[in-house]
């Protein structure tokens, strides 16, 4: 499959703002740089179906993608506050000069166009002119398809053989698909309940009805699960929309018409044409809200380690080691050990985190104040490299506690009330991860 196949909306990144991602900001701040965009190697964005590429734009709501996202997962430039109406309140490189200019112009424009409309409204009383041919000729706004209601149940379905956890059969019937957007609770599972903007991860199987051929699963050797804030519409509507309500440990079985899936203009680089229905059997494996931290048998840090009280969902007490010099690499350490697969790099991660200054232990930035989990690619240098280096083959459910240097961290450029040349400290809680 295309390195850069398209994905059912896309998902969100921690930059981007996207309904997949509320938390923007990362931890501590922007990166040092000079503002240059983040360029990902092909190797990182690798997908197994290509369900979410990162980097792309949210689809509108009850709507399809119909382009392809270059490869970048993010600028480290901070985005500029914008007005309610989404205009730049204050747009960088504009002085004084500037401003009386524009204040001259919008004087120019106005009086332009009382001119006009004096003009025009005399014309109207003597003329039956056409509209300009230029006005005619414009094209409509395209609109996409709505998508249907669910249904519970069609006069014909799918055939689904197998066990949650693994791979489903799937024999479509030989009469074709009547258009509705079915999702059918085929095994019902005892966790919690998949809500608006809950993190699911699923594993999936998937087949084009129309065509009888099988699409690309996260059961397949390569295959990861999809993770993504269910509800945003992040994902075409078979996945955001199809999870909802349900239980996590739960099979379900949906049946896709193309407003629910790609959309009219299909999705040719998966060969799934324009009126084609999909058929998944998704697997709902884990459901996190926005503000959950992990549980478990705690192991105290070692001696040389600032120690950390836990709080529940309130930042964590870090106390620094009296007189403890700076360290010159990267130090981890394990406080709760998680059962979950291990975070491999470019996979997304989501995350509760605390910072804090290893000096003082001064806490700069949580997660759990922002009742937010943040979540970012592994090694796709969106974060600082202390996070890359640190998280990567931590198994989900975790809390690990880093130490990063300097070096590691933000090097020589204060942020906020992170001094230069600082050595952070991290809780970071990993709640999923997953392809997103």
């Amino acid at each position: 499959m295309s390195e850069k196949a398209s994905s059912p909306g896309g998902a969100g990144t921690a930059n981007g703002n996207s309904a997949g991602d509320p938390a923007d900001s990362r931890p501590g701040g922007p990166l040092p740089g000079d503002g240059e965009s983040i360029v990902v190697p092909p190797s990182i964005l690798k997908q197994q179906a290509g369900w979410a590429t990162p980097g792309e734009a949210p689809r509108a709501a009850g709507g399809t993608k119909t382009d392809e996202a270059p490869q970048i997962f993010a600028s480290n430039v901070r985005r500029q506050e914008a007005s309610e109406a989404g205009y730049a309140e204050n747009p960088p490189g504009v002085g004084k000069l500037g401003v009386i200019l524009g204040t001259v112009l919008a004087v120019l424009l106005v009086g332009s166009g009382i001119t006009l409309y004096v003009v025009n409204r005399d014309d109207s009383k003597s003329s039956t002119a056409k509209p300009a041919d230029a006005a005619k000729s414009a094209p409509p706004t395209p609109t996409a398809e709505p998508v249907p209601p669910i249904k519970d149940n069609a006069k014909v379905l799918p055939t689904v053989t197998g066990e949650f956890g693994k791979k489903a059969g799937i024999e479509v019937p030989a009469e074709q698909a009547d258009g509705s957007f079915v999702v059918k609770v085929l095994s019902e599972g005892s966790g919690p309940k998949v809500e608006k903007n809950s993190w699911t991860s699923v594993d999936y199987t998937a087949k084009d009805w129309t065509t009888g051929k099988d699409i690309p699963s996260s059961y397949d050797e390569t295959g990861k699960p999809q993770i993504f804030q269910a509800g945003t519409d992040a994902l075409i509507p078979a996945l955001d929309q199809a999870v909802l309500g349900k239980k996590a440990g739960s099979r379900i079985l949906v049946v896709a018409p193309p407003a629910a899936a790609f959309g009219a203009q299909g999705n040719p680089s998966m060969s799934i044409g324009a009126a084609d229905n999909l058929v998944f059997v998704i697997d709902i494996q884990r459901s996190t809200v926005a503000d959950a931290v992990v549980s478990g048998t705690v192991t105290p840090p070692p001696a040389d380690f600032p120690q950390v009280k836990d709080n529940g969902k309130k930042p964590a007490d870090i106390t620094p080691v009296a007189g403890a010099a700076d360290p010159t690499e990267l130090k981890t350490h394990v406080l709760i050990k998680g059962t979950g697969p291990k975070v491999e790099k470019g996979e997304k991660v989501v995350v509760q985190y605390t910072g804090a200054l290893f000096k003082d232990g001064k806490v700069f930035d949580s997660s759990l104040s922002k009742g937010q989990a943040f979540s970012f690619p592994v090694g796709g240098g969106q974060v600082i490299a202390g996070w890359d280096q640190g998280l990567e083959g931590q198994t989900v459910g975790s809390r690990v506690e880093l130490v990063i240097p300097a070096s590691l961290g933000y090097k020589d450029q204060a942020q906020g009330d992170i001094p230069a040349n600082s050595t952070l400290v991290f809780v970071v809680d990993i709640l999923d991860a997953g392809q997103g």
